[in-house]
């Protein structure tokens, strides 16, 4: 069943679309969709192959948040046990997947996968589906495209990663703002504020496109970038952490195979063979 909620497109220079598979129901988040979502980032996250990734939605909508049957079983113990999913888990404190729990893992493991993630947004993207958009590297939106911290709307808080994503993204009184209110900002607005990176006019095609040019990158490069960037977005990590850390990466590649055909393939002009990495 969990499978089904994910559809999973592979291309030969490792790029990987996902696509949210429930377009009756705006993509919304139910125990399946958990599950699928949980288990695609897993799988991610031990890739050695995969070069980036097209996160996106199928239908009309990325996705709508929390599935509302799904919420309206939440107060029966004994319906609610399978909300989350991950076989009927429902205590929240429970870290289940590093620092975080199930639903906190559906955003919070594209941070944790290697390569690049991408949010193709349209439609909308309220609550979870929001929260799942920004654990990505970057998010495409359509200028109508809606997006909310919507948890406010059921006397709830944002609980799936939305947090610590948001610290990195956008500025403390819009944050509370928005959480307070649950308004709802259109892509062009979501981009001003920083809970989007850019408008296009087609945010698939867009995705796509940027994710095979990533792929045709070092992927060593590509990857030690992003454990750079990851580490640059935590608050705990001081300058003087980054700089080693800047040290670290550059020193691993410098000379290293992948490294070498980057320099080859530009003397010769050329396209480079990258090896996925060891």
């Amino acid at each position: 069943m969990s499978e089904q909620r994910i559809e999973w497109i592979r291309h030969d220079d490792g790029v990987v679309e996902l696509h949210l598979n429930r377009p009756d129901k705006m993509n919304a988040l139910d125990p399946a969709m958990f599950d699928a979502l949980v288990a695609a980032g897993e799988r991610l996250r031990d890739d050695r192959t995969a070069r980036a990734v097209v996160l996106t939605g199928r239908g009309k909508a990325f996705c709508a948040g929390l599935d509302m049957a799904s919420f309206a079983r939440m107060g029966d113990e004994a319906a609610g046990a399978g909300v989350l999913g991950q076989g009927g888990r429902t205590d929240l404190i429970e870290r289940t997947h590093g620092i975080s729990n199930a639903a906190q893992y559906v955003a919070i493991a594209w941070r944790e996968v290697p390569v690049p993630v991408i949010a193709a947004v349209h439609g909308v993207a309220f609550g979870g589906g929001l929260q799942v958009a920004l654990g990505a590297d970057l998010r495409l939106v359509t200028a109508d495209t809606r997006m909310s911290v919507m948890e406010i709307k059921w006397g709830l808080v944002p609980d799936m990663g939305g947090t610590p994503l948001l610290r990195a993204l956008v500025r403390d009184d819009v944050v509370r703002e928005l959480t307070y209110t649950g308004r709802i900002v259109t892509g062009e607005e979501a981009v001003a504020l920083g809970l989007a990176t850019r408008v296009v006019a087609d945010p698939l095609a867009e995705a796509q496109r940027l994710a095979h040019e990533i792929a045709a990158r070092s992927p060593d490069a590509i990857r030690g970038g992003k454990r750079l960037l990851n580490a640059m977005a935590n608050p705990s990590v001081s300058d003087a952490e980054l700089l080693l850390a800047e040290s670290k990466e550059q020193q691993a590649l410098i000379g290293s195979p992948n490294q070498t055909e980057a320099v080859r393939a530009n003397m010769e002009k050329r396209l480079p063979r990258f090896a996925d990495p060891a």
